[in-house]
């Protein structure tokens, strides 16, 4: 996926985690935590692209 659409979905979701946890008022509600478990997983995507993007820049910058 593209780093960009990542990062508005992942601002997205912050919003909702917002939203959800001061209308549920509990971090731990279930639905609460599933929005923070769908957050988790984009934030390891986006450190994935990250990640690649450091070792092709650390390549280009060997060559």
């Amino acid at each position: 996926m593209e780093k960009k659409h990542l990062l508005r979905q992942l601002q997205s979701l912050r919003q909702r985690l917002h939203e959800m946890a001061e209308a549920r008022g509990s971090l731990t509600d279930p639905a609460v935590l599933a929005i923070s478990e769908e957050a988790d997983q984009l934030i390891v995507a986006l450190q994935q692209i990250q990640r690649t993007e450091f070792e092709l820049s650390a390549h280009r910058d060997k060559s």
